[in-house]
């Protein structure tokens, strides 16, 4: 049976009580520029709790939003402009983008000093080489919550089970850094239950409701499940999560587990990149 449900709030708590120590200690005033395209519900719901997350650590929000219908040309303007404006420390563009946007491109606009989110070639880059402190804030997160719960990752298996650029990739460079021998999995992988049965560490990030079983976990696992999908039942995550309970030794529930890290990690790479501001 578990021996940890890790609570996402409680540590996100110890990082944020850090990000405001850092921020404190910068004699001027650190602002974080947002874009919001468009009125998507849940994008605006995440933008006003960043907001307030950074607000309550000292940090400035400079918010911009503007109609689903701008053009890329519009777009790409705002943050060439928020790139060359010193008062800015970091610039987060908030995804999704309306369809006819190039999220591609725009992250290209953002200079790697200014990307909080780690998603720039040259932030990517730097993050294979093992150069970078500003790495992608939910992997960072799921990264700060295995130190926590004092999980040992050197020679240990560990699997990946999403391929995104924002998760997956940035994940398995992370635990790859740490010395653990990490499989990039995603939904079409053979075998999947079999490599996950194997794994000493899983991170499941593909969003398809409890597509890993429980009785795929091996004993004494570590799961973090960075997935969360909004059913008729609430709010689900990638791993059937009681029945994961009776093997894993540690697991992170749906909601109030990864979740609360990635906005206290995003908070941490704009504290970070201020202080390193000449």
């Amino acid at each position: 049976m578990v021996e940890m449900i890790i609570d996402g709030k409680n540590i996100s708590s110890l990082v944020r009580a850090e990000v405001k120590e850092r921020i404190s200690s910068i004699n001027r005033e650190v602002t974080l520029a947002v874009l919001l395209v468009g009125d998507d519900p849940a994008s605006s719901i995440y933008v006003k709790a960043k907001e307030k997350a950074a607000a309550e650590v000292g940090i400035n929000s400079l918010v911009k939003r503007v109609s689903a219908e701008s053009t890329q040309k519009e777009i790409n303007q705002i943050i060439e402009s928020w790139g060359n404006d010193s008062l800015i420390d970091g610039i987060l563009v908030q995804l999704p983008l309306p369809s006819h946007l190039d999220s591609d491109e725009l992250i290209r606009k953002i200079p790697s000093h200014k990307d909080v989110d780690g998603l720039t070639p040259a932030s990517l880059g730097e993050l294979v080489r093992g150069e970078n402190m500003i790495a992608s804030c939910t992997p960072k997160g799921c990264m700060r919550l295995l130190e926590e719960v004092g999980c040992d990752l050197n020679g240990k298996n560990a699997i990946v089970v999403g391929r995104s650029i924002l998760v997956g990739f940035p994940m398995a460079i992370l635990l790859t850094h740490a010395n653990a021998t990490v499989t990039l999995a995603h939904s079409r992988t053979e075998k999947l239950k079999d490599k996950i049965k194997k794994s000493d560490i899983v991170v499941a990030a593909t969003g398809i409701p409890n597509l890993i079983k429980g009785n795929w976990i091996k004993k004494d696992a570590y799961v973090l499940d960075v997935g969360i999908t909004r059913t008729e039942n609430g709010l689900c995550g990638d791993v059937e999560y009681k029945q994961a309970c009776h093997f894993a030794k540690a697991i992170t529930p749906v909601p109030g587990g990864v979740g609360p890290m990635t906005v206290a990690m995003l908070l941490e790479n704009v504290s970070i990149l201020a202080s390193l501001k000449k």
